[in-house]
């Protein structure tokens, strides 16, 4: 579990200093998931499902962004583990990426994907 914790520290590290990411985006991503591990939230945790409500639409809109956004060249050239895995991530990424409406994520993000 710790090597996992590590792949994925140093995952998130390679991501936030690739150039070919917007700065504005990685700023995002870093305060996105800064609020995820903090241990204040927008609604507090001890709300039954509203307290978690929060905290898991940070994280789909962050799973969207680095799995549906981000182009696969660029998650690819850092993705630490299998293709497996990333084909399994991106798909879920992608059911839940509906639970941020689009105009939010075009406001959030500022990279745009190549067609």
């Amino acid at each position: 579990m710790l090597k996992k914790i590590k792949e994925l520290i140093e995952f998130i590290k390679a991501v936030s200093s690739d150039p070919r990411i917007p700065d504005r985006d990685k700023a995002v991503l870093v305060a996105l998931l800064a609020l995820v591990i903090s241990p204040f939230d927008i609604i507090p945790d001890w709300i039954p499902f509203f307290g978690l409500l929060d905290d898991i639409v940070i994280i789909a809109i962050v799973m969207d962004y680095l799995f549906n956004r981000l182009d696969q060249v660029i998650l690819l050239s850092h993705y630490p583990w299998g293709m497996k895995s990333y084909v399994l991530i991106r798909r879920g990424a992608r059911m839940v990426a509906i639970l941020t409406p689009e105009f939010i994520k075009d406001r959030i993000w500022k990279f745009k994907p190549s067609l």
